[in-house]
């Protein structure tokens, strides 16, 4: 079973940049609605970014402009840069895959902005 694990998370200033990844370890045939969600502190996990039907990104009102996803296809890797990161994008991030049919969830990496 293919599993998905983030990296890149850790401690920045607000206006600093970080860059997620998140690894498929392990061959996949079928790789669908990769995405990337988050968790606030006593929040609900929401949708950061994604790709649309055309395969066109898309985000949160709250990221656009700041935050890009994109994907290596050859390796099946998912990434999300950010930058001009605030204190409001601290977060549990989470990388998300429908994969062989499956539903597939990373554990998480945690993104801390300091004001």
């Amino acid at each position: 079973q293919v599993q998905l694990v983030e990296s890149g998370g850790g401690l920045v200033q607000a206006g600093g940049s970080l860059r997620l990844s998140c690894a498929a370890s392990g061959s996949a045939s079928n790789v669908e609605r990769a995405s990337w969600y988050r968790q606030r502190p006593g929040t609900h996990r929401e949708l950061v970014a994604g790709f649309n039907s055309r395969g066109r990104p898309n985000y949160a009102g709250s990221v656009k402009g700041r935050f890009a996803i994109s994907m290596d296809s050859a390796t099946n890797t998912l990434y999300l840069q950010m930058n001009n990161l605030v204190p409001n994008d601290t977060a549990d991030y989470y990388c998300y895959a429908f994969i062989d049919g499956r539903t597939t969830w990373g554990q998480g990496t945690q993104v801390t902005v300091s004001s």
